[in-house]
């Protein structure tokens, strides 16, 4: 058939993930480092990606094209989580995985998705995901932070830590290892409470 859907411009692309967090469909994915058009199905031709590209990358167009599945978004929606690495216990990643190459990260203490419900699309979902616990690790996470930065085009950082004192260890090592990287990497800290709400 053919109906209005979205064409993304890879030249004008700069891998940043807006968009696929815009979109609440899941149609978008970033793949090697460009936004891509995962799914035509699952595009609805709405276009809530397009005012969040910064690069104006995106714009319809009138194509044959599958019909857009409701029933298939949902039943993807309800099925599955937004993991895209694994392992994710910052003890265990290797510093030297190609993943973090354009990676938007997600460093979060391991209690924040047991008490945050939608953790996985609010937080997981189009990250890189590492997880720990400063207060039992027993590990120096700036040390390895600052090499996936110095090694790596990290795009962002977003830190999910709850709200006891011991999580301050997770931020603290991040922008340690920002600073020790040279780089300018945008971050982000949000804070959750142990009943699951978004405290700052």
């Amino acid at each position: 058939m053919i109906r209005r859907i979205i064409t993304i411009d890879e030249k004008k692309c700069n891998g940043c993930g807006l968009c696929a967090e815009a979109c609440h469909e899941g149609a978008i994915g970033i793949v090697e480092g460009k936004a891509k058009l995962l799914r035509e199905d699952y595009c609805d031709g709405l276009g809530d990606c397009l005012p969040a590209c910064p690069m104006k990358a995106i714009a319809f167009e009138e194509r044959e094209a599958p019909a857009y599945n409701e029933a298939a978004v949902m039943a993807a929606k309800a099925a599955s989580g937004r993991l895209s690495n694994f392992p994710v216990q910052m003890k265990l990643l290797p510093a030297n995985a190609p993943y973090f190459d354009g990676a938007h990260l997600l460093v979060a203490a391991d209690c924040t998705a047991f008490a945050y419900g939608n953790f996985h699309r609010d937080f997981i979902q189009n990250r890189v995901t590492m997880i720990g616990c400063p207060k039992l690790d027993g590990v120096n996470y700036a040390e390895k932070l600052t090499q996936i930065f110095l090694h790596h085009n990290v795009l962002s950082v977003t830190v999910v830590r709850m709200t006891v004192p011991c999580c301050g260890g997770l931020t603290f090592a991040v922008k340690t290892a920002i600073e020790n990287s040279g780089k300018g990497i945008p971050l982000r800290v949000v804070t959750i409470s142990p009943d699951g709400k978004i405290v700052g």
